[in-house]
């Protein structure tokens, strides 16, 4: 006789891998931009203007994903929109090895954006829904895939690309997008949370919640945090300290290690502190990493700070998601949906501004978009604290 809490454990288990090997792949969409920029600079003439464009641009699809992802998700469930965006990934990475202008690599921008967005945005629901009583860990530790992920890429180019060039490992990173694809086509996924018919009024009074706009606007900056940092580091150590591109793919990597190694960290200590202490001292961090990395006067240093802001940034994006996540349980989805979409717009415009700024001035002076974002996060969790202790802060 089967055991039916057996079979939900093994369910969720299932379900849960796939969530961790579509974030494994999102860390690459995430990682991967930047980790080939300094090739692509080399191999297709654009200046630093046009490629803030191309994290712009890979930005908005991402944020127009978010915009659909939500209802979607929530009245038609996960399976088949988790598996289109899988697929979608592995063709942009594709185009990205037969890209020779830079309308091909837009094109594939473009593209990487819409599928990243949907693998972001329904992981990270999915993951929510089906741990109910422990969100913060469950969602931290999906985080830390998204790290492996992100940190695969940066490592590759750093130890293969002076052997073999830049078109392998992006055919790599092709065949490694397609598994959580198979996962996601493979695995029972549970039925839509209203089958019957998307609920509006009730959905209403939580795009009307205010925690729910103070989340987003939190990770506005910590999203733009993210981008920036992921997408021009290499560029920034390349050209402020001389480093090589392949030196500054390891640090890029060594960047990503440290928010997987965060995260990982933090699936522990979010079982004794609560979420909002954990991101005011990952905020502070990250604040005095930002610093260190533009007043640096020397390449150690600076390079001891990309560690560190890795580390402050590692809890932020999921320990937040699990506030959204335990104040709108029934609409996971719509919640976090409307969250992307302001976090995406603060991880497309720090990207696109740096890149403006670096070609009017120089990159260093991008370097302080960092620092002006970690400050305003400390301001938005004050208010965030605020109304979780006010009596208007309920359950959706």
């Amino acid at each position: 006789m089967n055991d039916p809490l057996n079979q939900k454990h093994v369910r969720s288990y299932k379900l849960m891998s796939s969530a961790c090997a579509g974030m494994f792949v999102f860390g690459i969409v995430m990682a991967i931009l930047g980790a080939i920029l300094p090739t692509l600079f080399s191999e297709i003439q654009f200046n630093k203007s046009e490629a803030g464009n191309l994290f712009f641009t890979m930005n908005l699809s991402m944020l127009v994903m978010s915009l659909l992802f939500g209802p979607v998700v929530d009245r038609f469930g996960f399976k088949i929109f988790l598996a289109v965006c899988s697929l979608l990934v592995a063709f942009s990475f594709f185009l990205f090895t037969t890209a020779t202008t830079y309308t091909n690599v837009l094109v594939a921008a473009i593209i990487l954006g819409f599928g990243g967005g949907g693998l972001n945005g329904g992981t990270n629901a999915l993951t929510s829904d089906i741990h109910p009583d422990r969100r913060a860990t469950a969602l931290n530790l999906l985080g830390i895939f998204f790290g492996f992920g992100a940190l695969t890429i940066p490592f590759l180019i750093g130890a293969f690309l002076g052997r073999v060039g830049l078109d392998p490992i992006l055919m790599f990173a092709t065949f490694l997008s397609l598994i959580p694809f198979i996962l996601f086509v493979s695995f029972p996924f549970p039925k839509p949370k209203h089958e019957q018919g998307f609920p509006l009024l009730e959905a209403k009074k939580v795009v009307k919640h205010p925690l729910l706009w103070l989340c987003g606007i939190l990770l506005f900056f910590q999203s733009g945090n993210e981008f920036m940092v992921g997408g021009w580091i290499s560029t920034y150590l390349n050209e402020h300290f001389g480093l090589t591109p392949t030196t500054a793919s390891f640090l890029l990597a060594g960047y990503w290690a440290a928010i997987m190694s965060g995260r990982l960290v933090s699936t522990k200590v979010v079982k004794f502190m609560k979420n909002e202490k954990l991101i005011l001292g990952s905020a502070f961090l990250s604040l005095f990493a930002a610093i260190l990395i533009v007043a640096a006067p020397s390449k150690e240093l600076s390079s001891l700070g990309v560690v560190l802001i890795g580390l402050g940034f590692a809890a932020v994006f999921p320990t937040t998601l699990a506030i959204a996540g335990e104040a709108f349980p029934s609409f996971t989805g719509t919640a976090f949906g409307i969250i992307f979409v302001i976090a995406l717009t603060g991880g497309m415009l720090s990207p696109w501004l740096a890149g403006k700024i670096a070609h009017v001035y120089n990159i260093q002076r991008a370097m302080f978009i960092p620092i002006f974002n970690c400050s305003m996060i400390i301001c938005v969790l004050v208010l965030i604290q605020k109304t979780l202790k006010s009596h208007k802060y309920s359950q959706f």
